[in-house]
């Protein structure tokens, strides 16, 4: 049976139920097993971003000197207001995903002081590899990373855009600036080495995500182990193909010349 209190100045009316909801949310936050759901939850999201942010990016490889690549990122741009809301919502699934990676690191810290086990998730005990063990050096790296590659790209850090026509539209030549930057070595390879630094990442986190939430069994895991090593590889090398491959064999366009069509 549910109590019902009516506040007779406000009309407000509070259920205990309410209540229970608004303490159970707490408590989960507040629990090891909460954050880590919170933490697979959002995982999931930012994975499911990262596999669209990619299939954007390989447009510039289609042979039309980033007329693709350009007129993608002009439609996005042209979602105004909309997109403003997008981001909104990433960036805080983004912030969500960290805070709850480093509580849940620093109360295994405590644990491992206080010579506590540490508290299995619910899918059962973790597999231990170079990828786990990694965890918390990789979301740092990128953690400071992903700032950095969106003052690069998204604010051409700081520096005015050129810009390009197509199909009668101009549009900032985002092309232009990404071949001029990866024909930088420190770049290029900087960037590189932080695609090898995601795809570890995604190796533990595409299966810890799955375990947290109970979605593991001893008959599928082995399947769902190899899944999330595809998936991790996929993603790292189709995000460092784009460094390596404008170092290398990338030809920087003439100025505003990029995407006429």
């Amino acid at each position: 049976m549910i109590r019902v209190e009516v506040d007779a100045h406000h009309g407000i009316v509070v259920t205990r139920k309410q209540v229970n909801i608004h303490m159970n949310v707490k408590n989960i936050w507040q629990s090891t097993v909460g954050k880590k759901v919170v933490m697979a939850v959002s995982g999931i999201f930012l994975m499911l971003f990262l596999i669209g942010h990619l299939a954007g990016n390989l447009t510039m490889l289609a042979p039309d000197e980033g007329s693709t690549f350009n007129m993608y990122a002009h439609k996005l741009e042209s979602m105004g207001v909309f997109l403003y809301v997008i981001e909104a919502g990433l960036l805080a699934v983004f912030l969500f995903h960290v805070i709850a990676a480093f509580q849940v690191y620093m109360s295994k810290k405590r644990a491992a002081a206080g010579g506590y086990a540490v508290t299995a998730s619910k899918g059962g005990p973790s597999k231990l590899t170079v990828a786990s063990r990694s965890m918390i050096v990789t979301g740092i790296i990128l953690l400071i990373f992903i700032p950095l590659h969106i003052w690069m790209f998204k604010f051409n850090a700081g520096q005015e855009f050129t810009y390009t026509e197509i199909e009668g539209e101009k549009v900032k030549d985002l092309y232009l600036v990404v071949v001029e930057s990866f024909k930088n070595p420190w770049v290029a390879f900087g960037y590189t080495a932080v695609m090898l630094m995601l795809g570890l990442h995604l190796r533990h986190g595409f299966w810890s995500a799955l375990q947290s939430l109970g979605a593991m069994s001893p008959r599928w895991t082995p399947v769902i182990y190899a899944t999330g090593f595809v998936f991790a590889a996929l993603l790292a090398v189709g995000f460092l193909l784009l460094p390596v491959y404008f170092f290398f064999f990338g030809e920087v366009p003439a100025a505003g010349a990029g995407g006429e069509m």
